[in-house]
């Protein structure tokens, strides 16, 4: 996929892009409105949406781009080792959800200066130019796999080596790139590189023509575990009742309700012929408009449910009795580590969709044995890799109750942590190839 970059399609590919943007700006407007109404910080800082920014005077920063909670989760390792080296670092989200977590992880290094969260320009050549021009960044790091056109050439064109980052091509999106929509494989060529997570990733970017690419790893295996959320989570179990085996499905996701409220009446049932204790479920739905309807489903499949912003402070230490419950309700965010230092068994949801399963190396750090659907496009790492260290299993619908029975054979903490261990290190690695891959670009790429 070599040639002159862009081609002549891409380059007219690029003009309907940039009008479109123009044409339909009144619609995105309309779309931040509707959402202010929901969430109010969508209407908040809306200059910075057109690249209009308050000063903020000092060294010339590394710019990250972490559109929303899970790429700042990845971005976070990075960022903590960025700042330890005394760099700025300058922050760019779409939703508020990823702005709302930068204010509560770097609440410090944004009062010291140290770090800026913002909102990223909309697509929107002036806007993105001047963006570029008011922070002058020294590089940008694009988490996970986020292409958008306007960010790309007005980075080329300012001379802004900017880099996928923390990088996965999913085989999805890789087959459909290159056998059917292949302007955007052929617009990631427009990046100054890429920091990939996997032999496997690097093939196929570089199959996409991608060049300057660097092999670094998955920079959630160096994200910092709460500690008060795992102190937390040991002072609650006890309080649910002793003995009982406890069970978190986390990020479950719109259309795998049904699978796991038949799941959870199968292993109550299972548990009863056996004389166990009730096991405990600490359901966690993806979604935040989802917990009052999930809140309902679990009320008419019949099983009690004690939901977290009822029963726990802003500290998380429990208000009132939690008694024998069934499920444990998980509607609030940012705190997914207490629900998971809660389980012996993780369920990640997703996988049991055709989107895919979510992240399974929270609850690995935890130690937590994990099972995701079959669906797993979406994480293949770490994914294969978990599988065949025996820390991950992928269970089809149909049996899984049967991996929940009591009985069912399960790795130790020891087989758990030799895995993880041999994972970490990308935020390290990923700061080390960039010198590397900056002074490969500089020449013929930017």
């Amino acid at each position: 996929m070599g040639g002159r970059f862009p081609s002549p399609r891409l380059r007219m590919a690029l003009v309907l892009y940039r009008a479109l943007w123009w044409l339909g700006l009144p619609a995105v407007l309309v779309y931040l409105w509707r959402r202010t109404r929901r969430d109010p910080d969508y209407g908040r800082h809306l200059r910075e949406r057109f690249g209009l920014y308050p000063d903020w005077p000092g060294e010339a920063p590394v710019w990250i781009h972490a559109v929303s909670l899970g790429e700042l989760r990845s971005a976070t390792p990075l960022i903590r080792a960025l700042l330890t080296r005394g760099e700025r670092v300058l922050l760019t989200h779409f939703t508020p959800a990823g702005r709302r977590e930068s204010a509560r992880l770097f609440g410090d290094e944004i009062r010291a200066g140290q770090v800026r969260p913002v909102w990223v320009p909309l697509e929107l050549g002036p806007a993105m130019r001047r963006f570029i021009r008011h922070f002058a960044p020294r590089y940008g790091l694009v988490m996970e796999i986020e292409v958008w056109p306007v960010m790309i050439m007005e980075c080329r064109r300012a001379g802004l080596p900017l880099f996928m980052c923390n990088a996965q091509y999913p085989s999805k999106s890789y087959e459909r790139d290159l056998h059917r929509t292949k302007l955007r494989a052929e617009l990631m060529r427009g990046f100054a590189g890429a920091l990939v997570k996997s032999e496997l990733q690097r093939e196929r970017f570089a199959t996409a023509g991608v060049t300057n690419i660097a092999i670094t790893g998955e920079t959630r295996f160096d994200q910092p575990v709460p500690p008060a959320q795992i102190a937390a989570a040991a002072a609650a179990r006890p309080a649910f009742g002793a003995g009982r085996r406890v069970i978190t499905i986390a990020s479950a996701v719109n259309g795998e309700d049904p699978l796991y409220l038949s799941a959870i009446r199968q292993t109550r049932e299972n548990h009863a012929r056996a004389g166990l204790p009730m096991p405990l479920f600490v359901y966690v739905p993806r979604a935040p408009e989802r917990f009052d309807e999930v809140a309902g489903m679990i009320a008419t499949a019949g099983l009690g449910v004690l939901r977290r912003s009822k029963v726990f402070d802003r500290d998380l230490t429990a208000t009132g009795p939690l008694g024998d419950t069934d499920i444990l309700l998980g509607d609030s965010l940012g705190e997914m580590y207490f629900y998971l230092a809660l389980a012996d068994l993780v369920i990640v949801g997703g996988g049991y969709r055709a989107a895919g399963a979510h992240n399974i190396i929270e609850p690995l750090a935890l130690k937590k044995p994990v099972i995701v659907g079959p669906s797993t496009w979406t994480i293949e790492f770490p994914a294969v890799e978990a599988v065949a260290a025996g820390v991950c299993r992928i269970v089809p619908p149909d049996a899984l109750a049967d991996a929940l029975a009591p009985d069912a054979a399960l790795p130790d903490a020891a087989t758990i942590d030799a895995f993880f261990d041999a994972h970490r290190g990308a935020a390290k690695r990923t700061l080390a190839a960039i010198p590397q891959l900056i002074g490969t670009c500089r020449g013929d790429q930017v």
